[in-house]
């Protein structure tokens, strides 16, 4: 071996040494690179599905005859729709608002008689809201149909089987032009605010620890409140100007109908960034590192956001321990909330639970931001 080899080996060797070194006496590093993909498998592989099960339904019996019970079978075995039989159309209504149930499937009183004539009709009252999980349930709906339609007809011997002279008429709720646009523009709003409040303001605030000015602060009379509320204003002003941005491209750009209170929508929105920014100050006091806060607010806010709050898809139809996770999150209730304001309008238990909720989350965590700024140098 010549000798500028060798000397490449014994400084590459002396340099990955000191790499491997410093590698495992970076603990937090070290469980970044090694726990975070773990977790993400874990996470997102078992939580992560596009599938609709045991989606909740009601069916509307104004005719109960044997007939009609005899039709409906199909979807008593259908795992992946939820049947609730009631007599109630109204309180089947109620329903659908308050997102209890995702369709509605009514039977007229006249059934029996015009299923006897070769022409049943059955109304389909589909929540808009997501017009894709909507086409789904349809499908299932129309399958479960078709499938009792297809046992009757091998009964009979008559092939092929249609569904029997029964006719589904579609109604979509919240959202009847079926754009997903809609469902997807009001959740891209908390997205935003979750970036502009978590993610951002950790980066900036843990790049003031790095540098030593906000250690500067800690000679002078302020007290930790102060602090957290200085930092809050100007990201609270520039959260504002993007959530006005949102609004206004929602209704402007991509004509999504605002059907519930616009002061609601934005005292709520409001809300939800303070949250997001106490979130940011937090993570930046218990890290005071720009790379780590990055991390954690990456961790914590805007990937569970984006993933795990009903933004993708239905929280209902993953495991329950993952919609026990999501309903941690503060992502999680604003989510829910802004899509009901824009598409379905005020749904006001809806609006105190979610509202108080994230009073809740506002409180606790400008206690735990109020006490990572405290003036200690540790």
């Amino acid at each position: 071996m010549s000798l500028h080899a060798t000397g490449f080996v014994r400084r590459f060797t002396a340099l990955l040494r000191k790499e491997v070194r410093q590698m495992l006496r970076d603990k937090s590093n070290l469980a970044v690179g090694l726990l975070l993909p773990v977790a993400l498998i874990l996470l997102f592989g078992y939580g992560l599905t596009f599938d609709v099960k045991n989606a909740p339904i009601a069916v509307v019996l104004e005719d109960s005859s044997p007939t009609v019970r005899d039709v409906l079978a199909g979807l008593q075995g259908s795992p992946y729709l939820s049947p609730e039989l009631t007599t109630d159309m109204v309180r089947a209504e109620a329903s659908l608002r308050a997102g209890d149930v995702d369709a509605i499937l009514r039977v007229p009183t006249d059934f029996s008689r015009q299923f006897a004539a070769g022409n049943g009709r059955m109304q389909l009252i589909l929540n808009g809201v997501d017009s894709t999980k909507a086409a789904t349930i349809e499908g299932y709906v129309s399958g479960a149909l078709g499938s009792w339609a297809q046992l009757q007809a091998d009964r009979a011997g008559n092939l092929p089987a249609t569904t029997a002279g029964i006719e589904i008429e579609q109604r979509m709720w919240f959202n009847e032009a079926g754009d997903s646009t809609w469902y997807l523009v009001p959740g891209l709003t908390v997205l935003v605010l979750t970036l502009i409040g978590a993610f951002l303001t950790s980066l900036l605030v843990a790049r003031e620890w790095e540098r030593g000015t906000l250690e500067s602060l800690f000679v002078t009379p302020v007290r930790p409140l102060e602090i957290v509320l200085s930092k809050l204003a100007p990201f609270l002003a520039i959260g504002a100007i993007d959530l006005a941005v949102c609004l206004a491209a929602a209704h402007f750009l991509f004509h999504v109908p605002m059907r519930g209170s616009l002061l609601v929508i934005v005292v709520s929105a409001l809300l939800y960034l303070t949250v997001s920014l106490l979130l940011g100050l937090f993570i930046s006091g218990v890290t005071r590192n720009q790379f780590q806060a990055s991390q954690l607010a990456l961790l914590t806010s805007f990937m569970p956001s984006m993933m795990l709050s009903g933004f993708v898809f239905d929280l209902r139809n993953v495991p329950v321990v993952i919609q026990w996770i999501s309903q941690l999150l503060p992502a999680t209730h604003f989510m829910s909330l802004i899509k009901t304001l824009f598409l379905a309008g005020n749904n006001w238990p809806m609006i105190f639970r979610d509202g108080s909720i994230l009073t809740l989350y506002a409180l606790v965590l400008t206690w735990a931001a109020r006490r990572q700024l405290r003036k200690t140098l540790e």
